[in-house]
């Protein structure tokens, strides 16, 4: 019923357009206009019938094959079905009108009626509820556009973010399967050191459960947790390891990926030979705007190649948050990889507070444009209501303009109450204060 009392709504204010646009012709034509504010009214009631029975069947008809055609809608056969379906709904809409009208009102035999007829009867209505359900659908089309558009943005992004968050939630087991293993490797060798680098491992993997949620972490608080991470390698590799951090960083607050560092150490001992006669050195140094991790290669001989989890999770993450890559370098001695220190806003991911953000602005300039659009709407109404004043002023008689006025100055106060959020009755403010109202009873 609401549905239908708004489109009725919309089809009253497309008849007062089109009778409008009908008076202006004929004034500007030289066609006598009407002499009494009688038949202007009548003129006007007949408009409105018109013009309230082609939108609404014509309208529901659109409706129909928009809900069933949906995403094919705007193919060749199905407008051109649109197309010959609106003008036989519109010839039949005409017809049934006219005999209503003139047989059923006017008294006339429907024998005559159909031997007046003429196919010019029917040309301008078809013409008109072609026009107008062209406007129609040309909204229509830029509205889907652009909800298909905000459709895949959001889809892209939730992608993205699923894939973020699958990266972030690998980190989890890995870093626990690794460092197991590592336990259990010091627990043959030296139980009391397995001791301490149990301790030590809840305070590192404390640190890994509050960071991998995060889409960045600082390198100055990256660094800080390589060094915890460090102190658990040397109980185990002990002076077989030799590291070199930076002392200063020039720029403490960028940004990298979370437990960067802690993969990449991790993978440098892992495919790595590491004995106090060939110890394994690493350097962790700030090379422009990129952090490089440097190991001598001194690879282990194993049977079974590594999984690479590790490196591809640090370059899956940084290609959802920038377009700069994330290098690896090898050659006979070395194997080196450098990430990017971030020190721009992301965007391509967003979190919480980002997403809040952008709504809030998007509302923002959504309201901006909804005024923008309303002050438009008033400015032709002025101008407009001030011609046809002038053209009733000129023709004399009965003040016809009051009819254009009140029915498009219905519209002009809905599309108020509408813009700046207030009705007497069923404006924002009603709908919140019972929304607000039926939480609480519910």
């Amino acid at each position: 019923m609401t549905t239908f009392v708004k489109e009725f709504g919309k089809a009253f204010l497309v008849g007062i357009g089109v009778f409008i646009a009908l008076l202006l012709i004929q004034f500007f034509s030289g066609i006598t206009i009407y002499s009494t504010g009688k038949e202007l009214l009548i003129s006007f009631a007949y408009n409105q019938v018109y013009a309230i029975v082609y939108y609404l069947t014509n309208a529901y008809f659109c409706y129909y094959l928009i809900d069933r055609y949906k995403k094919n809608f705007f193919n060749f056969k199905v407008v051109t079905f649109v197309t010959l379906g609106i003008i036989l709904i519109t010839v039949v809409d005409t017809f049934l009108i006219r005999v209503i009208t003139n047989v059923v009102i006017g008294g006339k035999s429907f024998s005559n009626f159909i031997n007046s007829e003429t196919a010019m009867v029917y040309y301008i209505p078809v013409n008109i509820s072609i026009f107008v359900t062209i406007v129609f659908l040309s909204f229509y089309y830029y509205k889907q556009k652009q909800d298909h558009k905000i459709a895949e943005q959001k889809f892209i992004a939730g992608t993205a973010s699923a894939k973020f968050d699958a990266l972030k939630n690998q980190l989890d087991p890995h870093f626990l399967f690794n460092s197991l293993n590592v336990l259990t490797g010091l627990i043959e060798e030296n139980p009391n050191s397995a001791v301490n680098f149990t301790t030590a491992l809840s305070k590192v993997y404390r640190y890994v459960l509050e960071q991998k949620d995060k889409d960045l972490v600082t390198v100055s608080q990256e660094l800080h947790f390589a060094k915890l991470y460090l102190s658990l390698l040397k109980m185990r590799y002990e002076d077989s390891l030799e590291v070199s951090l930076p002392e200063k960083l020039s720029n403490p607050e960028a940004k990298v990926v979370p437990l960067s560092l802690q993969l990449l150490l991790e993978n440098a001992v892992k495919h790595n030979v590491a004995t106090p006669s060939k110890k394994l050195v690493i350097t962790i140094e700030e090379k422009g705007n990129t952090l490089r991790i440097k190991n001598s290669l001194q690879p282990k001989q194993v049977l079974k190649k590594g999984t690479g989890v590790g490196l591809q999770n640090i370059s899956q993450r940084y290609g959802l948050l920038t377009n700069r890559l994330v290098a690896v370098f090898k050659n006979e001695d070395t194997f080196t990889v450098e990430i990017p220190l971030l020190t721009k806003q992301v965007s391509t991911i967003n979190t919480a507070a980002n997403y809040l953000n952008e709504k809030k602005y998007a509302k923002a300039k959504k309201r901006v444009e909804n005024i923008k659009s309303f002050y438009i709407h008033l400015a032709v109404f002025v101008i407009v209501m001030s011609g046809l004043a002038i053209l009733n002023l000129i023709s004399g008689g009965f003040p016809w303009v009051v009819f254009p006025f009140l029915g498009w100055g219905l519209g002009i106060l809905g599309h108020a109450s509408e813009t700046f959020e207030y009705h007497p009755f069923f404006g924002k403010k009603w709908e919140e204060k019972k929304i607000k109202q039926y939480f609480k009873k519910n």
